[in-house]
């Protein structure tokens, strides 16, 4: 759900009197969520490689060893896909103007040409 003109304009002032009044607290704040995501892509990457390696060598050596390898892969594949989409959020609300963006404005414009013609229909 996207902030009012007025409640982003109250947000900004929030942040700006933050970062003015504890410019560390500010920047740890704004730093801690990209490099944790990061973190968390990578981790993810290698648990999925780790997961192949023990689903191909478990059909060699122990069918619990696939199974265990498959479950690991499933985590991993989750954790990648949230720490995407929390990193691609994050990016949006920072103003770099992502892909989700521009879809949340693209249904904003069709709603309210929808709510316009309803409203010439009517008339």
């Amino acid at each position: 759900m996207a902030l009012s003109e007025e409640e982003q304009r109250l947000l900004d002032q929030m942040e700006a009197a933050l970062a003015a009044e504890d410019p560390k607290l500010a920047n740890a704040l704004r730093g801690t969520s990209h490099r944790w995501q990061r973190r968390r892509a990578v981790l993810a990457g290698f648990g999925f490689v780790v997961g192949v390696s023990c689903l191909i060598g478990g059909m060699q050596v122990h069918p619990v060893l696939s199974v265990f390898g498959f479950v690991v892969m499933l985590a991993s594949s989750v954790l990648g896909v949230t720490a995407w989409q929390q990193s691609g959020l994050a990016g949006d609300a920072s103003g770099s103007g992502g892909k989700a963006g521009g879809a949340s404005e693209f249904m904003g414009r069709m709603e309210d040409r929808w709510r316009h013609g309803q409203d010439d229909g009517g008339a």
